[in-house]
């Protein structure tokens, strides 16, 4: 008689009570969490790659964030900024402001709960401040599923029967040279056409006069880790600058160390008008932010902006405590050093099966593989990525896929893992693909 798991179970009763379309990216359960480690219902210890998708660059649990969420708790959970103010909303506000300073005017800082609610007001605070309306996004793009960031959002899977969409909307491709430019002599070649492309774009298919903001992930998470090239992320400043556009640097997936650097764009030597963050600010405490010119945010009229529960205390004590422990840790030079390590195995991946893995990519820790067939850009192989994810599950490793057709492996484990513990963790991956290709 075969014996049903603790896990089944829980799936069995998830079925019952929550939502079909809640997807599923990995099988694993967990039921306590630590480092760079979760414990399932079974006790099974799994390495873990997905990092809560990207939150928990600080680690599972970190001590000094655990106690000043139990500290805060204890003392004040809520009043409502705008009711009451308290001073941990304050001070992470200057914490932000002095980490990302946004020009030489001064920098403000507006709380949220989420990342997809930080690119909602982004969007509100760019029109406001420009009176314009048009936003332009990028294919390949996920900003949220909220109205606004849906409109945003590229891949249609995450949009069906959820129109009609938020108008004034447009769309570029986004420079992807390992799908798109094999016409091309060079890389550079590609980009430059790109650049023009760019350029055109304002000529054929959207007035820059109503253009509001041009809204970009310098690397596309749920897009693939598609890292944008320098030239042309220079060139769109400069775009954006000319046209009287802001320019808004989504950084909710790669802030905070992910790619070595607190922020991805101090890699590209620009600075955005305004930015959003989430995810690994908090632990995994439900905070995000907007951060902006000071001339940009008190722009925007008063009571257009806003919420019950933005900067809530326990979240801004959490948030502030994580920050607090990545400066300690120098969770930047974590993320380079993850990288490194991710990179090298990844090429090695490359090297093996060249007509499987694609393309490897990433900037610092934020590293992936793109799975395709026949060693084809235009042959995406989203079944053997769906396939060694279950499988590396079965082995103690999560892992999760990501682009648009779900065929790339990304790596977003914590910034805090042993050397020895990824290095388990990519011997699992290494093993599990190569029995997948061999079979």
């Amino acid at each position: 008689m075969q014996t049903i798991t603790k896990s089944a179970e829980l799936s069995a009763r998830r079925k019952k009570v929550v939502p079909n379309a809640i997807g599923v990216f990995n099988p694993a359960t967990a039921v306590s969490a630590k480092g760079a480690f979760l414990y399932d219902l079974e006790g099974r210890e799994l390495i873990d790659f997905a990092g809560g998708i990207g939150v928990m660059n600080a680690g599972h649990c970190p001590e000094p964030v655990v106690k000043a969420i139990q500290q805060q708790a204890a003392k004040l959970i809520h009043t409502c900024f705008n009711v009451a103010m308290y001073e941990g909303y304050i001070e992470l506000a200057e914490t932000l402001a002095d980490l990302f300073p946004h020009g030489n005017q001064g920098t403000k800082v507006m709380l949220t709960n989420s990342g997809a609610e930080a690119v909602e007001n982004a969007i509100k605070i760019a029109r406001q401040a420009t009176k314009k309306s048009g936003i332009l996004c990028f294919s390949g793009a996920f900003h949220g599923r909220s109205m606004m960031a849906m409109s945003l959002t590229a891949k249609t899977g995450n949009k069906i029967g959820s129109g009609p969409f938020a108008p004034e909307v447009y769309r570029i491709d986004f420079p992807n040279f390992f799908r798109y430019g094999r016409a091309f002599t060079s890389e550079e070649a590609y980009i430059q056409y790109e650049i023009q492309k760019l350029h055109d774009f304002f000529l054929g298919y959207a007035d820059a006069g109503n253009m509001a903001a041009v809204i970009l992930e310098l690397v596309q998470g749920e897009g693939g880790f598609n890292v944008c090239p320098p030239a042309y992320v220079k060139a769109l400043r400069n775009i954006c600058d000319e046209k009287g556009m802001l320019l808004i640097i989504d950084e909710v997936q790669s802030g905070f160390g992910r790619t070595g650097k607190w922020a991805a764009y101090q890699h590209y030597g620009v600075t955005p008008d305004i930015s959003t963050w989430a995810k690994s600010m908090g632990s995994g405490m439900p905070i995000g932010c907007v951060i902006g010119r000071t001339e940009i945010m008190d722009a925007v009229t008063s009571g257009t902006i806003g919420g019950t529960y933005l900067g809530n205390p326990v979240c801004c004590a959490a948030a502030s405590a994580t920050i607090e422990y990545m400066k300690q840790l120098n969770i930047n030079e974590l993320g380079e050093k993850v990288g490194q390590v991710v990179r090298k195995r990844f090429e090695k991946f490359k090297q093996l099966y060249p007509k499987v893995v694609g393309d490897v990519r990433g900037l610092g820790a934020m590293m992936a593989f793109e799975l395709v067939k026949n060693g084809d850009p235009a042959q995406p192989n989203p079944v053997l990525a769906k396939d060694l994810v279950q499988k590396c599950a079965d082995n103690g490793l999560i892992i999760i896929s990501a682009g648009t057709y779900a065929n790339v492996i990304r790596i977003l484990s914590p910034l805090v893992i042993e050397t020895k513990v990824l290095n388990k963790g990519l011997d699992i991956l290494e093993n599990c693909l190569k029995q997948l290709v061999n079979t």
